[in-house]
């Protein structure tokens, strides 16, 4: 991966995740506030229901007691003093007196609980109450939740008890209000609350039991009632506060978070009359987690989209120079040692350009006094080889003149005889010394390549017809040539001359290598843009120090060789912008690879000429 698109990569995941991560804390802590901020809006509001409910039930308890204070409820209690048959006159006397304290429950009960008189249902008289043993020990307490039946049906109130009359036969007084809409809708809940009330009448949920604050019947609510099924029948089963989530709806901001608070009656039992349902709606945490969500990922976007600002800035002001060096490193690789780099600045990037500056202009110092050392070597290991190489046939010329004078002074009569052979003897080593003068002037005037277009497999095959006797010379280990020529071997431009002679040298090479016989494979093989050529032997192989030196010219691991051979190799290769390796190892023989360019445009050149020629 490149770099630019690495930091655009880390510029990208940083604002990511820094946004997610500060969207993630805001909702961690978002929630603990808002859960927080509904308890305390529930606790407010249960505490403004039993407020309501002990305002409610402290008005009854005042209207109770003045009706249990009332003359006529006490010539009622004189009157009748235990004896039931006394009671028909007062049968009305209870809706009269409910109607004058508002009440909507009201009943009159004598000493054994049987009801003398009863407002909300008058064809009661004379049958006795039930639980009259709980109503009378609640004479002188609290007001209590009792359900109550009127016209065919049970409702839910809120009633107080008084016991009217002195002695041994009092007449308890029983009034109440209904605990309804009109109780509930007293209420004054938060924005986003509401209160249900849930009367509990039989052993199944009900929606009909269901009463709302705010449209009477929560059936004709616009969210299904049945939904209250579970956290109902939750708090009946465990007769416990409980807490539910109810989705009306796909959409999570239609949830409400319901606070079921049980309402028990009195009595030992403590029977469960009613449940009191408080709901906070989720829509403003649900749209405040929507509105972080959004705000999340429009930061996101910005931030990545300034990311990448950044990033392509950051990146041409980083990669631009690495560049730079980069092609500049290339440059000093590919032979050009003036390459240099200018990055203003003083940064780091800027040090590393001074510096790379400062290494190529010390590298060219380098090199010219590399160029001139092997130059001074290069003239040093010529005198050293034309000493070497002259010295030999010179000191025979000196013994022959130093006979000559001797036989002149010594033996007159023998001179011609001595002078014969003397000057055999110094004809011999004078053609000695012009061979060698010839073989380094040749060196020495390597003709430029003329090329044409050549065969290169038809070249291999005249090479080893060339040399095919002495292979297969008498009295010698026999030398097995085999050429392994890839068909259809496209040509390419070349001197056929010169690389004639030079696959000739690397020939003669190789048998040298096999004194004892061997196999000399001559290859060919070709791509898009280079033939390739291979001369290999199975000889001694060469050391990892002679295949580092067997170009250098005057270098020879033969007894009596000038080292000239391959290093002209190597020269009509490089002449035509080729290249020659060397493959060996100790006891594995030498491959010697020569590639060449197609050279397609010089040998298009140079069949046309052909073309005009003729």
């Amino acid at each position: 991966m490149m770099f630019r698109r690495k930091l655009l990569a880390v510029f990208a995941l940083t604002v990511f995740v820094s946004v997610a991560a500060v969207a993630g804390l805001v909702l961690a802590f978002t929630r603990p506030a808002f859960e927080k901020t509904e308890e305390q809006r529930t606790a407010a509001l249960v505490a403004q229901f039993q407020r309501e409910f002990d305002q409610q039930g402290a008005e009854v308890s005042r209207r109770v007691e003045t009706i249990a204070r009332a003359e006529s409820v006490d010539r009622m209690a004189a009157a009748i003093n235990g004896t039931p048959g006394d009671a028909a006159p007062y049968f009305e006397l209870a809706q009269a007196m409910a109607e004058s304290q508002q009440l909507d429950f009201l009943e009159f009960l004598d000493s054994r609980g049987v009801i003398i008189s009863s407002a909300q249902s008058p064809a009661k008289f004379g049958y006795p109450e039930a639980g009259f043993d709980a109503l009378s020990a609640a004479s002188a307490q609290e007001p209590f939740l009792k359900q109550e039946e009127k016209q065919d049906s049970t409702v839910l109130g809120l009633f107080a008890v008084r016991a009217s009359g002195a002695g041994d036969h009092p007449v308890y007084v029983v009034g109440g209000r209904r605990l309804d809409r009109n109780f509930l809708a007293a209420l004054d809940p938060p924005a986003g609350m509401r209160t249900l009330l849930y009367q509990n009448l039989g052993d199944h949920f009900s929606a009909d039991l269901l009463l709302d604050s705010s449209a009477g019947a929560a059936a004709d609510h616009a969210f299904p009632p049945d939904n209250f099924a579970t956290l109902v029948n939750a708090v009946r089963q465990h007769k416990q506060q409980m807490t539910g989530v109810l989705h009306w709806s796909p959409d999570q901001a239609d949830d409400e978070l319901f606070h079921a608070i049980p309402l028990l009656g009195a009595g030992k039992d403590r029977p469960l009359l009613a449940i009191l349902l408080i709901g906070n709606s989720r829509r403003p945490y649900v749209e405040l987690k929507r509105s972080i969500r959004n705000s999340s990922l429009l930061v996101g976007g910005a931030g990545i989209v300034l990311a990448i600002l950044l990033s392509s800035w950051a990146a041409a002001r980083v990669t631009r120079p690495m560049e730079q060096l980069a092609t500049a490193a290339r440059d000093v690789a590919a032979g050009n040692w003036d390459a240099r780099v200018d990055v203003p600045g003083e940064d780091e990037i800027a040090q590393l350009a001074h510096s790379f500056n400062r290494m190529t202009a010390e590298l060219l110092t380098q090199k010219e006094r590399l160029v001139q050392a092997e130059r001074v070597a290069a003239w040093r290991e010529l005198a050293r080889r034309l000493a070497h190489e002259l010295k030999n046939p010179l000191f025979p010329l000196q013994l022959t003149v130093e006979n000559l004078v001797r036989a002149r002074e010594q033996s007159p009569e023998q001179f011609d005889e001595v002078f014969r052979e003397s000057a055999r003897t110094l004809l011999g080593e004078i053609s000695n010394l012009k061979a060698i003068i010839g073989r380094f002037s040749e060196f020495s005037k390597m003709p430029q390549p003329h090329l044409q277009t050549v065969e290169v497999n038809e070249l291999l095959r005249g090479v080893a017809q060339l040399f095919q006797a002495q292979l297969q010379a008498p009295g010698s280990a026999a030398i097995v040539c085999r050429l392994e020529l890839e068909e259809n071997m496209p040509p390419i431009s070349a001197d056929q001359e010169l690389l004639h002679r030079a696959i000739s040298n690397l020939v003669l090479n190789a048998m040298d290598a096999m004194p004892a016989g061997g196999t000399l494979t001559l290859r060919s093989r070709s791509s898009d843009k280079e033939a390739t050529i291979e001369v290999a032997d199975t000889g001694s192989g060469l050391t990892p120090e002679e295949c580092a030196r067997i170009f250098t010219p005057y270098y020879t691991s033969k007894q009596h060789g000038t080292g000239l051979g391959l290093a002209i190799v190597q020269s009509v290769i490089s002449d035509h912008g080729g290249t020659i390796s060397v493959q060996s190892e100790p006891g594995h023989g030498t491959t010697f690879v020569i590639e060449l360019p197609a050279n397609a445009a010089a040998l298009h050149d140079a069949a046309a000429k052909s073309e005009a020629a003729f």
